[in-house]
């Protein structure tokens, strides 16, 4: 990347929920020195933003602010060639960030987001992996919950295992924690568009290479009890286990052939059978324009939980990973999942391909593959837990 960028970071779309939080990480725990900006379509809005992270560090002041907007397409073209790094919050991704991303991978430039959706990360690489490429920008998506400590926790995982035979790990998620708008609507989205979706996946499943002579799956499993999930064991059928699969065929430490399930961890089975006909049922609905019309006006953009509510919030990801014999249950963990740790897994991806030293790589990648230990690292030191719990 070349050095007379005049940033090494840009936050597009500081003015959001996730996105003040994620400016607030960077303004108490970025390096000295880092040249970064924020970059969004409102300036009176981006100066507030900067007026309070004023209030963190008085050298914030004068931070560069950049007027920029998703329908327009030559200025996102500006963020993307003056920064070394562009970390988007802008959601839902469906509807707003493909202009950002083609600009970063027209660019050469790195890319993040804390994108959930899969339809968007599938269309994504059909319409800008191979420019990506040719440029040498990483286009790195899931960089919050969705997927972070998934991907490193399968990579954390299996790297205690052999890798010259089958391997398996199964992932139990726990958590607490509320939602704020924009992940309610990226939700109601995408529900909307499950047609869609197959389609996307379909349209990158002819395109995508597949590793030789070694094989990496993702495959649902079955509703049961499980005594590592201390309850019930149900799928759960989220981006974080094609995030996995997709390390898993980059990368041979995963063995010639790899298989992952993904399940949430409770304890009484009649609540989730209630939440499934639930959502079943909104499902149903939100594919009705009105009706999705109706739903999305029940939260407005930029709401989210307290402060008092995320300080209560958790998760906790149990990995059972089986290979040559031996077994190992790992564990990952942290605080209020959806918004301060995501944030704190957004920031320090995109500081992780600003600053540190790694392997080559160039496309859309997923955050083992362009980060893997130098990302653990930095999160282990900023204070999410990852650890063997039993080997």
């Amino acid at each position: 990347m070349p050095d007379e960028r005049p940033y090494d970071l840009v936050l597009f779309g500081a003015t959001g929920f996730t996105g003040g939080l994620t400016a607030d990480y960077l303004a108490r725990h970025a390096p000295g020195g880092l040249r970064w900006a924020l970059a969004g379509r409102n300036p009176a809005k981006l100066a507030g933003v900067r007026d309070r992270l004023a209030g963190i560090d008085g050298g914030l002041a004068g931070l560069p602010l950049l007027t920029a907007d998703v329908t327009d397409p030559a200025s996102l073209r500006v963020v993307a060639e003056r920064a070394r790094v562009v970390a988007s919050t802008v959601g839902p991704y469906l509807r707003h960030g493909e202009p950002l991303v083609a600009a970063c991978a027209a660019a050469g430039t790195d890319y993040v987001d804390i994108t959930g959706e899969p339809e968007f990360v599938d269309l994504m690489y059909v319409r800008h992996h191979a420019e990506a490429v040719h440029t040498g920008a990483r286009l790195v998506h899931a960089c919050g919950f969705d997927s972070v400590p998934h991907d490193l926790g399968v990579w954390f995982t299996v790297r205690r295992l052999p890798a010259d035979g089958p391997v398996t790990v199964d992932g139990y998620v726990r958590a607490g924690g509320r939602f704020s708008a924009g992940t309610y609507h990226s939700a109601l989205l995408s529900f909307s568009r499950t047609g869609q979706a197959r389609h996307a996946a379909r349209a990158r499943r002819a395109v995508e290479p597949r590793p030789e002579s070694r094989r990496a799956r993702a495959v649902p499993g079955k509703v049961g009890r499980a005594e590592e999930a201390n309850g019930w064991a149900v799928p759960l059928h989220t981006i974080d286990p094609q995030i996995v699969r997709r390390s898993a065929a980059a990368r041979p430490e995963y063995g010639p052939d790899f298989r992952y399930r993904h399940f949430a961890a409770v304890q009484r089975l009649p609540t989730v059978l209630a939440a499934g006909v639930g959502l079943a049922g909104l499902i149903g609905l939100v594919k009705l324009p009105p009706t999705r019309r109706w739903l999305l006006g029940r939260l407005t953009s930029g709401q989210g939980p307290s402060a008092e509510q995320r300080a209560r919030s958790w998760f906790r990801v149990r990995f059972v990973g089986a290979g040559g014999g031996k077994t190992v249950v790992t564990e990952v963990a942290g605080g209020d999942p959806g918004y301060d740790e995501t944030a704190k897994m957004l920031a320090e991806s995109a500081l992780c391909l600003a600053f540190d030293d790694l392997p080559p790589t160039a496309g859309q990648v997923t955050t083992v593959t362009a980060m893997g230990d130098a990302l653990l690292d930095r999160l282990v030191r900023a204070g999410i837990t990852f650890r063997v719990v039993d080997a």
